[in-house]
């Protein structure tokens, strides 16, 4: 993750308003941004895969994609 990209995810979950908080009393935020970074990265992982898909039929890397976004369900 990109400096940016963590500067984007820190605003759009609010982390900002919590930024004068001691870290041990903001655990639901910060746990919340790891949530966010880690599905972020999980679909663009799973995008690769869909990349090598070749659309005529399901494939491996379709199969793959797939079992990367449901990790978090897991």
């Amino acid at each position: 993750m990109t400096r940016e990209e963590y500067n984007r995810l820190f605003h759009k979950e609010q982390l900002n308003l919590v930024a004068f908080k001691r870290l041990m009393d903001c655990d639901e935020e910060v746990l919340r941004l790891v949530n966010k970074a880690i599905e972020k990265e999980r679909e663009e992982c799973a995008k690769i895969a869909d990349s090598y898909a070749d659309g005529l039929e399901r494939n491996y890397s379709e199969i793959i994609a797939d079992k990367i976004r449901a990790r978090k369900q897991e």
